[in-house]
């Protein structure tokens, strides 16, 4: 399995920052390059224990070149998703097909997770997507057990979901911040490998994504928020007071990334150092998840000559 090991790639050669082996949709090379393994393979998270500060969070596995080309390519990208999400929709629509396809984002503040969401989400027709950002528990949330909202927000038949956060800020900041007993969140984890396992076997494909960032990047980003006045509405003073238990959340992601890495829905590591290719790989890893699903348009319950007859005739 591949991995985004710090300073290496996933075959554990020094990774390469500028023009890879990216394959295009479809199996054709994006890029010069050979062909490499596909993104669910190259990202995904190694099984057994697991050290998020083993990860380089600048790495760009499977680039298809420099920033400037990668986004270049991106609307072409864009476009393949939003076919296949769209073949996805119809298919629940119009032949009752119940499979739909849940990306989940979590990542430390600044990571960019609402980035992800408008530039590789953004792609794909609204009428085709929920997307739900998980904030802090309401009254009525908290009467209910940790995974009640979750369910309340999971995609429809045909449809994209998209969680900003998720049920595991049940495991992150509920264990970071000790706002529930360790007896209780231990517990959780095994809860939410079944919960996901029944997704699956439920036509969900689960896309989990840590969106994985330095210490340092996390600085700069919150930096360069409050030197932009437009920004500023997207500052929040209590990012800097979790900083400040930056260990105890590469510990919470540890335990994550280790405990709840299962086949039927596993994590992967995206680098996010480089917004550009933090983009990419997430848009690669739908467009992948998309595809094995093998969709095709649905055909019409109707005479073709006769409707092209009647419609002619009206």
């Amino acid at each position: 399995m591949g991995s985004t090991k710090k300073g290496k790639s996933a075959k554990g050669k020094p990774a390469k920052s500028g023009k890879g082996a990216a394959e295009a949709p479809g199996g054709k090379p994006a890029g010069p390059g050979r062909r490499h393994a596909p993104f669910s393979e190259l990202l995904r998270c190694p099984p057994g224990p697991v050290d998020v500060t083993a990860f380089d969070s600048s790495a760009t596995p499977g680039a298809i070149g420099n920033k400037a080309e990668t986004r270049l390519a991106m609307p072409g990208f864009g476009e393949r998703l939003a076919d296949l999400q769209e073949r996805l929709f119809a298919a629940a629509q119009a032949a009752g097909d119940h499979r739909r396809v849940l990306l989940v984002l979590q990542g430390m503040d600044t990571s960019g997770k609402g980035g992800t969401v408008k530039h590789v989400v953004g792609a794909v027709n609204p009428y085709g997507c929920q997307i739900r950002s998980f904030k802090t528990p309401t009254k009525e949330e908290l009467k209910h057990d940790f995974l009640w909202r979750i369910r309340q927000a999971l995609p429809s038949p045909g449809h994209l979901g998209v969680f900003d956060r998720s049920h595991y800020e049940d495991v992150l900041i509920a264990r970071v911040r000790e706002l529930v007993p360790r007896t209780v969140w231990a517990r959780r984890y095994g809860t939410i490998n079944r919960f996901e396992e029944r997704l699956a076997d439920d036509g969900c494909t689960v896309v989990k994504c840590f969106l994985h960032i330095s210490p340092e990047t996390q600085r700069e980003r919150l930096m360069a928020r409050l030197d932009d006045p437009t920004k500023h509405w997207k500052y929040n003073p209590s990012d800097v007071d979790e900083r400040l238990v930056w260990p105890e959340y590469a510990e919470a992601y540890n335990a994550v990334l280790t405990k709840c890495n299962t086949e039927a829905a596993p994590w992967h590591v995206i680098p996010s150092d480089r917004k550009w290719y933090r983009d990419y790989a997430v848009m690669m890893l739908l467009i992948e998840a998309f595809e094995g699903l093998g969709l095709e348009w649905p055909p019409g319950d109707f005479d073709l000559a006769e409707e092209k007859a009647r419609v002619a005739a009206s």
